[in-house]
């Protein structure tokens, strides 16, 4: 077969080095307990993996991916399963802590952020996993993140949007505390006081309010925070996860955790992200 061009978004071979050996493990354990998935031979998982990240980043539909990439089922078939297994899941895992371990942090972080990011839903996510943020007024979907003091993602939980922010930091603190035992401080906005300070402590971990400062307009950098609304930015790069259209919630997070696999894969082979600038 002729290759192909090039995209931007292609993986590098050092990226691909990171990431490749988790995904052939997967399928070598899937195959050694004979379950029914298309042999070695016939779907190349590092053109797969380049589909999703093209589909990530360029926003395209599941049906529109270019005919240069496996077909459409199949890319969606093994984002499937790589997200029921837990296989993204690991993969996030392992380049986080490369990631940290490169920049010459400890691998278990002791600090972070907390918020959360209302985005609208396409049409074709069910009512039911939707909502309405009225203080945004936003019908869609909101996401909740923990990250460490670097951006980089700890905790991740999307649900509808008129989930309370009290009720999405309870479920990303048990998850950063069992993840991440040395967690000790957090830095939050006040929608987390009082029942997520509270659940905090008792998990040894405090969470401080940052306020904006008394009159303040428009933007502006909160101390600490700033980190995780960095984070959000960085999402937002990416055309897919501008809006979400994906109909289970769990698959909108696999996407999220793609965008963070992609940057801290190119942050450990000192490749640039590049904006949409010249691209």
């Amino acid at each position: 077969m002729t290759p192909r061009a090039p995209y931007p978004t292609d993986l590098s071979d050092e990226r691909w080095e990171l990431i490749g050996p988790t995904l052939e493990n997967w399928r070598a354990a899937r195959h050694r307990r004979a379950l029914d998935i298309a042999p070695p031979a016939l779907h190349d998982l590092r053109e797969i993996f380049n589909a999703l990240l093209y589909l990530d980043r360029t926003g395209a539909q599941w049906r529109y991916l270019p005919h240069d990439f496996p077909p459409w089922q199949t890319v969606y078939g093994y984002f499937a399963l790589w997200q029921t297994d837990g296989v993204i899941d690991r993969l996030h895992g392992l380049l986080h802590r490369l990631a940290r371990e490169a920049d010459g942090r400890d691998a278990q972080p002791s600090a972070g952020a907390i918020d959360t990011q209302s985005v609208k839903t396409s049409a074709n996510v069910p009512l039911s996993g939707q909502g309405t943020d009225v203080g945004k007024r936003i019908v869609g979907r909101k996401r909740g993140a923990i990250t460490d003091t670097t951006g980089l993602l700890l905790a991740l939980f999307v649900l509808a949007a008129d989930a309370s922010d009290s009720a999405i930091g309870l479920h990303l603190l048990d998850t950063a505390h069992a993840r991440f035992p040395r967690l000790r401080t957090l830095w939050a906005d006040s929608a987390f006081r009082t029942t997520c300070i509270e659940h905090a402590a008792r998990l040894g971990i405090a969470v401080e309010v940052v306020q904006r400062a008394p009159g303040s307009r428009g933007f502006a950098p909160l101390p600490r925070r700033w980190t995780i609304e960095r984070t959000f930015g960085w999402l937002m790069m990416f055309r897919r996860l501008a809006r979400d259209y994906e109909t289970l919630p769990a698959r909108s997070a696999a996407l999220i955790q793609l965008r963070m696999i992609d940057l801290m894969a190119r942050r450990l082979t000192g490749e640039s992200t590049p904006s949409w600038r010249g691209t």
